[in-house]
């Protein structure tokens, strides 16, 4: 696409201009956010996940013209090692060596541990946890060669603490946390960061179907389902929205980020806090 001459400048000026992204789970929800919020910081962006093939395709547009980088789409089963290397192997193909990793790809199942199903532990902890392993292995050397990087693990309150029936995803996400704090310290002398965002209940359009879900299956009104169901831990009783998590994505990518690594980073409304 053609830039003017002003257009030009104000892109060059970002802080994060010419830095290639992978970001995971990023046709949607929490990673599209973080998505448009390295784009906007003039990243150049590598959107991976399932959906409808034309709506990824628009999404893709839109952060191209919005913000005048490029873009591309890798649809790699995370559950897959294989594909995670092939996905990283593509993006440095087409747009260069990774500089910032954002491993936000995640899928929940709740039951209790007694009546768990085999399967959805094996996917849960393979989507959650060991796809962020396996994406900062394969980006890892290339960026400790080059003298930086910049690795964010969208964990969870529930990397933090644990609720009832989420075994799986609770387990998950700890060794998100603590995946997290061994990448920081066997870097931290080489121009790489690594650090975990810890949200709590983020507004997403998932987040808004779960509410009238449980709506109608519980025969409450969506406000219950909000105040007594979802935020009951939460002692701000509000949600955080993907800007916020973008944002803080975004600063921790940039150069006054350089100092932070190894951190878990709550972005809950204090339920963490207790």
């Amino acid at each position: 696409m053609t830039l003017t001459a002003a257009e030009t400048a104000t892109v060059l000026a970002r802080p994060l201009d010419g830095r290639v992204a992978i970001v995971t789970g990023s046709t949607s929800g929490i990673g599209l956010g973080i998505a448009e919020a390295l784009a906007e910081q003039g990243a150049r962006i590598v959107l991976n996940g399932f959906g409808d093939p034309q709506e990824i395709e628009r999404t893709r547009e839109t952060l191209t013209t919005l913000h005048g980088v490029d873009v591309i789409y890798s649809p790699a089963d995370l559950s897959i090692p294989e594909k995670i290397c092939e996905m990283v192997a593509f993006a440095r193909d087409v747009l260069g060596p990774i500089d910032i990793l954002v491993n936000n790809a995640g899928i929940q199942h709740v039951a209790p541990v007694t009546e768990f199903p085999n399967a959805k532990w094996e996917a849960i902890l393979a989507v959650n946890l060991s796809s962020a392993f396996y994406a900062t292995k394969a980006v890892l050397p290339e960026m400790l060669e080059r003298g930086f990087g910049r690795i964010v693990n969208i964990a969870s309150a529930h990397g933090l603490v644990a609720s009832p029936f989420k075994s799986a995803y609770v387990a998950a996400k700890h060794g998100v946390v603590g995946l997290t704090k061994t990448v920081a310290l066997e870097t931290a002398r080489m121009g790489v960061t690594c650090n975990a965002i810890c949200p709590g209940y983020v507004w997403t359009p998932l987040v808004e179907k779960q509410i009238a879900d449980q709506a109608r299956a519980h025969m409450m009104t969506a406000e219950q389902v909000i105040t007594d169901v979802l935020l009951t831990a939460q002692p701000n009783r509000k949600f955080a929205s993907v800007g916020e998590i973008g944002a803080l994505t975004a600063f921790l990518c940039g150069e006054h980020g350089a100092s932070i690594t190894g951190a878990a980073l709550s972005v809950d409304g204090g339920w963490t806090a207790h």
